[in-house]
């Protein structure tokens, strides 16, 4: 039987088409964001979508896993060689979810766990209203060096020394720079608190060894989402090296049953296959993400944009934060940068109180998408001057859109990964 697509269907469809549309024709620019490859993408509508695996490899509720056994073993053993890991669990299905197993492993109700505050770049789930607040535990905020946008090393050893947490967090939505890990190492050693890093923004970075190396320098356990500077699918995942097997069973089991059942079987394979991408191709694309990220710091500094830590290179990673207040703020910068086909983000600065989440005085940029469709350098430039023609300049964005429109139709093909010469935006396109 012929039944025609209803109207609601077919209203979602044709918004999915203009999002594929807008996208193609824009420069995104979310530090939170990155494309997978073609061959990833296939995983994402394999049959491993429609599938349910609980339990552990060889040991599933469910029949009819065989294959999902030798990819999940696939993924973690490619996980463990990237990262240099002893333990990788690769079921979590996004990066909040990857923090709260860490959290049902390893604290319970009451603990008090230190970490960022939300306005100097801590993720939301670090947060009272986040993951650590679910999980009922207390969280401490660590003294920041707002001039070098980090933690004040001195004062942070002060303050691990009289809260004594159960966990130490480091990691960062706003991560522009290493997190001083040796220069605290000795202080957490003397504690004896779990040390935990959440990379999901520089788990690429950190792949290509070219940001920091944080099993090295004292961490325990590292979580993250794996679509950002790793460019996979939008999942999660839990790298450590226990210090011994209690620890490796309390995280495998706050993980399963402690925060999901079904992992979402198409998203990992989608990670094994980004995961072999980057043993090949992570270097040099973790090194040109860098390049970029400093040269557009650069070029927007010399335009006139107020590029947070001029005087220490801008950034070590994708990512730049800019105090935007004198031109108009940050709700209205990104709105009007929107219109002109430039994607962006809003941003609280460490000056911001929190209530200002709506039109805070920053914006944060980022650069990994951009690299992955082959910008160096010389485009950061010209992005630089599409930038200042909308924020500072106040051209109307409708005429500087059409700009944006012809630079990016010479990038409309996905570099660093296998099969590199197939159009990405092909699989964006609706059979």
């Amino acid at each position: 039987m012929n039944v025609k697509i209803s109207g609601d269907a077919l209203f979602v469809r044709n918004a999915v088409e203009k999002h594929h549309k807008l996208f193609e024709n824009s420069l995104p620019m979310i530090a939170s964001e990155n494309l997978i490859s073609p061959l990833a993408r296939e995983m994402l509508v394999s049959d491993f979508h429609d599938r349910y695996a609980e339990g552990a490899p060889g040991k599933r509720y469910y029949q009819g896993n065989i294959y999902v056994d030798e990819v999940e073993l696939k993924t973690i053993e490619l996980a463990k060689k990237l990262f240099k890991a002893e333990y990788a669990d690769v079921r979590p299905i996004s990066g909040t979810v990857a923090n709260l197993g860490i959290l049902f492993g390893l604290a319970k109700p009451g603990d008090k766990i230190t970490t960022c505050n939300v306005s100097d770049g801590a993720h939301i789930s670090t947060a009272k209203f986040g993951a650590v607040g679910v999980r009922g535990c207390i969280s401490v905020p660590y003294p920041w060096d707002v001039e070098n946008m980090n933690l004040d090393v001195d004062k942070t050893i002060k303050l691990l020394k009289e809260v004594r947490p159960k966990i130490a967090l480091f990691g960062r939505s706003v991560f522009l720079f290493p997190t001083p890990l040796k220069e605290l190492r000795a202080t957490l050693e003397e504690i004896g608190c779990y040390v935990w890093y959440d990379g999901a923004h520089v788990m690429g970075l950190i792949a290509g060894g070219k940001f920091q190396d944080p099993f090295r320098e004292g961490a325990e356990v590292m979580s993250g989402s794996t679509h950002k500077t790793l460019p996979g699918p939008q999942h999660g995942i839990i790298l450590a090296n226990p210090r011994d097997e209690k620890m490796r069973t309390k995280l495998y089991y706050g993980v399963f049953p402690g925060v999901l059942s079904n992992h979402h079987l198409h998203a990992m394979a989608a990670l094994a296959i980004a995961l072999a991408e980057y043993i090949q191709f992570g270097k040099e694309y973790a090194a040109q993400i860098v390049k970029n990220a400093k040269a557009l710091g650069q070029a927007m500094y010399e335009r006139g944009f107020n590029v947070l830590c001029e005087h220490i290179g801008f950034t070590e990673s994708h990512t730049l934060a800019v105090d935007v207040s004198k031109i108009g703020g940050g709700a209205e910068v990104v709105e009007d940068l929107e219109r002109a086909n430039i994607i962006t983000n809003k941003n609280l600065m460490p000056w911001d109180d929190v209530s200002m989440a709506m039109n805070p005085t920053g914006i944060r940029l980022g650069v990994q998408e951009l690299t992955r469709i082959g910008m160096k350098e010389g485009e950061m430039r010209e992005v630089a001057e599409l930038l200042k023609k909308v924020a500072i300049d106040k051209k109307r964005p409708e005429v500087v859109k059409k700009e944006v429109i012809e630079l990016k139709r010479g990038f409309n093909r996905i570099h660093y990964c296998f099969n590199e010469d197939v159009e990405a935006y092909k699989y964006y396109k609706l059979v």
